[in-house]
């Protein structure tokens, strides 16, 4: 039986696609203390892997609702880990903490906020007030693989 989000992301259509990303370096997707869950940076990609990958630089070669497409796609990823993080159950979930946004943009693009509220629209729309989150959206001159944005979360849970 699917709990209360994962109905909700029915409801809106959502499906999470497969596994969650695989770390790219050397490091864990994910580290679960306590009763938080500090989740890696996802990239804008689905399990289709590299080839999926939004790429570009913010204020030359992609728009703003193009990027902020991108930071919803890495909201996805995030709440992918999430679940992997909660044994599946993504009821666990307390509230989103915080996110970090970093943009892929030119030096005079100064929006970077209007991009991550591609992910932060997202958790809101599929999680209500438990979405709801401090946040910062900074500049990067350049990303992994030359993509778009790169989101981390910081979540509370239920411990288990």
């Amino acid at each position: 039986m699917a709990g209360q989000i994962e109905a909700r992301l029915a409801e809106l259509g959502i499906e999470l696609s497969g596994p969650p990303p695989a770390p790219a370096a050397n490091y864990v997707p994910y580290v679960v203390a306590g009763d938080m869950v500090f989740v890696s940076g996802q990239i804008p990609m689905t399990a289709a892997g590299l080839d999926s990958l939004i790429k570009g630089k913010v204020g030359a070669d992609i728009d703003i609702p193009a990027a902020a497409a991108a930071a919803r796609l890495c909201a996805l990823n995030l709440l992918a880990q999430l679940k992997s993080a909660c044994d599946g159950d993504l009821d666990r979930l307390v509230r989103v903490v915080k996110l970090t946004g970093f943009v892929n943009s030119t030096p005079e693009f100064g929006d970077q906020p209007k991009v991550v509220n591609g992910a932060s629209d997202l958790l809101v729309e599929v999680l209500g007030d438990k979405g709801r989150h401090s946040r910062s959206a900074v500049s990067a001159g350049s990303l992994p693989f030359g993509c778009a944005v790169e989101v981390e979360g910081i979540f509370q849970i239920k411990i288990a």
